[in-house]
């Protein structure tokens, strides 16, 4: 388990992009599991100051710039002295309950960032607010209307993926009757290119074997549609 510094240093440049990365990956976060969560990113480079991002911080009042934790520091001091063992009892995130200072029951887990040379760089905190109302923690989980529903292909291998893609749009394609007989193939085809499919290995050819048209037609209409993008 690689170590933790004790004194305070910079961050190289691919380091200061990978922490900057975490802050989108927190807005996702938050727009998933909603107000219940806080949601933190601290930068190890300066512990007095290490908070640079905090979402839902109303919970905890605290703000960007504030120090690291008390248990945050005991956790990376952990990690840095069973840095020599081979990893023994030296995971890289912890997951507890505490109260924070309102008297707040709060679920964490911390994550370490680990960044160039497998330096820690920086920690990922997720703290969920146990006294939430309830309505806060199933808000983002409900069923939303139909009309929202979008559709996700969960496959285990890209060739399922192509056909359960092409499956779909076939059924869109063929029920829209303003769309003529002869048009269809080349309407498939540009949805699947619009959706990136032909991204991937083998696409064109399942494609045109599924729709009994040759490879070269298949490359005549993506040839098409790029000229025009």
């Amino acid at each position: 388990m690689p170590g933790i510094s004790k004194h305070r240093s910079t961050l190289t440049p691919s380091d200061r992009t990978l922490l900057e990365s975490y802050k989108t990956t927190m807005d996702g976060l938050a727009a998933y599991y909603g107000e219940a969560f806080e949601i933190v990113l601290h930068d190890l480079t300066d512990l007095d100051h290490s908070l640079i991002k905090i979402v839902n911080g109303f919970h905890s009042g605290r703000r960007e710039g504030a120090p690291i934790t008390d248990l945050a520091l005991a956790m990376l001091e952990q990690i840095r002295k069973n840095s020599g063992l081979k990893g023994k009892n030296a995971k890289p995130f912890t997951t507890y309950v505490s109260k924070n200072k309102y008297g707040k029951p709060v679920r964490s887990t911390t994550i370490v960032i680990f960044g160039e040379k497998k330096k820690a760089i920086g920690l990922l905190c997720i703290n969920l607010y146990l006294d939430s109302p309830l309505s806060s923690l199933l808000q983002n989980f409900s069923l939303v209307p139909p009309t929202d529903y979008v559709t996700e292909n969960f496959s285990n291998d890209s060739d399922e993926l192509i056909l359960r893609a092409l499956q779909k749009v076939k059924d869109e394609v063929n029920a829209d009757g303003r769309i003529s007989t002869n048009q269809k193939n080349k309407e498939i085809v540009a949805i699947l290119y619009h959706q990136g499919v032909f991204k991937l290995k083998d696409a064109v050819q399942i494609v045109a074997g599924d729709l009994g048209i040759s490879k070269n037609t298949v490359y005549l209409h993506i040839r098409s549609l790029e000229e025009k993008s």
